[in-house]
């Protein structure tokens, strides 16, 4: 075998994580040492990201495409494996009462369904008006950009670029980016009008080390630090084995699906790779299920996750999917959807912003700019920017806010399973096209009913 540079096989890897990697450290220089970018609030991560998607659009660097989208495929799905397999922490810190939990869930699927019927909206109008051979389900990937992020954003729209939209995969990606965006942009002017209007005070707090204690990175019941094998490497195992299973689970459903029916398997199969997330993090929680029952029968002596290092792995992994997600966008195939893609970015910022502040009032009226504004900068960018617009006005995260993004989210992948078949019924025909919207509206109305009404008061 050669192992010198002429194999580009061996090294394009190698070279294409170094590049990565370097623009990392240049992002996370920027952010330190640029008060303008620090106070964006915009995740080093983001920043990253636009650095590499600019040298890439310019032709100052040569990045592999292929390998940027299966990075940012895989890396949603090891991330939420990763966080699916923590073990809950005894002693959270929770709202009681008032179903916040489900409603917050239920709001947050409720911010789907709108950016998906104002999405629709858009495309079906443009269709019928200016651009009229637009592929008219792309409004379902605002939903996907907007709430859901770059990772599930590149996995819908490369499912739609295989059912005819022309550059469907990078459409939905600069739809994810311009969520972030919103998040750190229009969040953080919002943020400074409140304080000049007196309503908040903004902390503008420094990021500082913090520190690891011996309880957060050792549970008594726990394996060592270090044996026969590291630690880390026992919850990198974990992590890629629950992933493997998920691979032939899927493979297995998606074969039987096949077998029993052609059309069905041409329809659902992709949803089933395309949502392999999904599947990992159920998996993920069925393997600590079964860990944990072993465990208290005495067939495992120690408890093998450790929560701390398997939150930095999906952290890792969440991070290299963005950057990763946002530099691969070919600006290139963005050209006959520039109008499309500038009316469904005003129309998901301006619409999620002005919705979630109604409902934030009704929902969490004793910390409403605390619930608002991590609300907000999850359902534009994700959890992190959610969390960096929180900070702002509530550094030690005191209110029940960031409690209600974990527990509305996990309560929303039951709300929003629906969503798996709009997805594939909206692009089957005009007719399907129309029944879903209906669907949709009728199901945001119901949502947003249990929202208001189920428990708590009422402003």
């Amino acid at each position: 075998m050669d192992f010198s540079a002429a194999n580009e096989q061996l090294w394009n890897v190698v070279i294409q994580f170094g590049i990565i990697a370097a623009t990392v450290l240049i992002a996370n220089a920027l952010r330190r040492n640029s008060r303008t970018i620090r106070n964006s609030l915009m995740p080093t991560a983001v920043l990253a990201g636009f650095i590499l998607l600019l040298l890439r659009t310019f032709g100052i660097l040569n990045m592999d495409s292929t390998l940027l989208e299966m990075i940012t495929y895989h890396g949603i799905a090891l991330g939420f494996i990763a966080m699916s397999l923590r073990v809950p922490e005894a002693g959270a810190i929770t709202e009681g009462g008032n179903f916040i939990g489900l409603r917050s869930g239920s709001m947050i699927v409720s911010v789907y369904l709108l950016q998906g019927i104002m999405g629709i909206m858009i495309t079906i109008g443009l269709a019928y008006t200016v651009v009229p051979n637009v592929f008219k389900a792309a409004g379902i990937l605002l939903p996907m950009g907007y709430g859901q992020g770059p990772g599930q954003a590149n996995n819908v729209g490369t499912i739609y670029e295989a059912m005819g939209m022309m550059g469907g995969r990078s459409f939905a990606l600069a739809i994810a980016a311009m969520g972030y965006l919103w998040a750190c942009i229009a969040g953080v002017i919002y943020l400074n009008v409140l304080k000049r209007r007196g309503e908040i005070r903004r902390n503008g707090i420094e990021e500082v080390s913090g520190s690891v204690t011996i309880d957060m990175f050792q549970h008594k019941d726990e394996i060592p630090v270090s044996e026969s094998v590291d630690k880390l490497s026992v919850q990198a195992a974990l992590v890629v084995i629950v992933y493997l299973a998920t691979f032939l689970f899927t493979k297995g459903l998606s074969s039987s699906i096949t077998m029993i029916s052609e059309g069905a398997g041409a329809t659902v199969n992709s949803l089933l790779w395309g949502f392999n997330f999904i599947t990992g993090s159920l998996l993920a929680i069925l393997t600590r299920i079964i860990m944990e029952k072993m465990k208290k029968r005495g067939i495992i002596k120690r408890r093998y996750q450790n929560n701390y290092l398997l939150s930095r792995l999906s952290g890792l992994a969440f991070d290299i999917m963005i950057i990763a997600g946002i530099a691969s966008i070919e600006i290139g195939d963005l050209s006959g959807n520039y109008l499309m893609f500038v009316l469904m970015s005003l129309a998901g910022g301006f619409g999620t912003f002005y919705y979630l502040k109604r409902l934030a009032r009704i929902l969490y009226p004793d910390y409403y700019y605390e619930g608002f504004l991590s609300m907000f900068g999850m359902m534009t960018g994700t959890v992190s920017s959610g969390i960096l617009l929180l900070r702002e006005v509530d550094p030690e995260l005191k209110t029940p806010a960031t409690n209600n993004l974990v527990t509305g989210s996990c309560s929303a992948i039951v709300f929003g399973i629906p969503m798996l078949i709009f997805i594939g019924m909206a692009p089957k025909s005009d007719m399907m096209l129309f029944v879903t919207l209906g669907i949709i509206i009728l199901y945001f109305l119901a949502l947003l009913t249990f929202t208001v009404k189920v428990g708590g008061r009422r402003q």
